[in-house]
């Protein structure tokens, strides 16, 4: 359970491909954003995971560019009658896909250095929606496209995160919150329910703190319970949760991440 929402601008993923959603391969993308943005004082907002059809694409890139989130998108953008992610981008823009000339200047030394044909099907790698800028790929050269703060990268991890770790460092470096911390301990033999008034009056008190409880099922019960936001008023939320906690006479131990903890 968590409450209260961020004042950093909303960052989402999208997980594109039919292997994820019937098992053949397994999403390793999520955990890894997560990573990336923690690192970087961030937080990841939301993620979907889509299969390859072009209707649910369009109406999830067209709700994001909506909502002016920024998105990192994974997958689609291969050379195969699958890969639909560029035209499901146009669409959600009304635009059209072109190649794109740095692409295509890469796509040629690519085939060069690689010795193979550059047909009219390889092309299709570097036709994005109009407008958009390249993603330099360290693995093959082969670039992704960013076009209104959403960033389209190969679905091989191997191309995929150091892509989008450029993304970070290139566009929003600025966006890191160096004041972010996190604070928590394990409740004992204990229910949410009994947590509850406790949380609604820490949320109170202190609104730009977030507030999380993770219960963990077992022959005894647990609960990580924690808060996260601006190091102040993190530390003062966290020294009256263990106050209030103290009155109830609950049960609580140190947890593993009750310290300091810069995300």
């Amino acid at each position: 359970m968590t409450a209260q929402s961020s004042t950093l601008p909303c960052f989402g993923l999208v997980i594109v491909g039919d292997e994820i959603l019937s098992g053949r391969r397994h999403d390793t993308h999520l955990a890894k954003v997560v990573e990336m943005l923690n690192q970087r004082g961030l937080r990841l907002s939301w993620a979907h995971v889509l299969g390859d059809d072009m209707a649910a694409q369009v109406a999830c890139y067209r709700d994001s560019f909506a909502k002016g989130h920024i998105v990192f998108s994974t997958g689609g953008i291969g050379a195969t009658p699958d890969d639909l992610t560029r035209e499901a981008v146009a669409q959600a823009l009304d635009i059209v896909t072109e190649r794109h000339p740095e692409g295509v200047a890469l796509l040629k030394q690519f085939v060069r250095e690689t010795g193979r044909e550059l047909t009219e099907t390889r092309y299709r790698l570097v036709e994005f929606p109009r407008g958009s800028t390249i993603i330099p790929n360290p693995v093959n050269r082969i670039p992704g496209f960013s076009i209104h703060h959403h960033h389209f990268v190969p679905g091989f991890p191997q191309m995929a995160w150091p892509m989008l770790e450029w993304v970070l460092d290139t566009y929003y470096r600025h966006l890191g919150d160096l004041d972010y911390r996190e604070y928590a301990l394990m409740l004992i033999s204990t229910h949410e329910s009994v947590i509850i008034p406790v949380m609604e009056t820490l949320l109170a008190r202190y609104p730009d703190v977030k507030i999380f409880s993770l219960p963990i099922l077992g022959e005894v019960p647990r609960i990580e319970l924690g808060v996260k936001g601006p190091q102040a008023s993190a530390e003062a939320a966290f020294a009256d949760m263990k106050e209030q906690l103290q009155a109830l006479s609950l049960r609580w131990v140190p947890h593993e991440t009750d310290k300091e903890k810069l995300l």
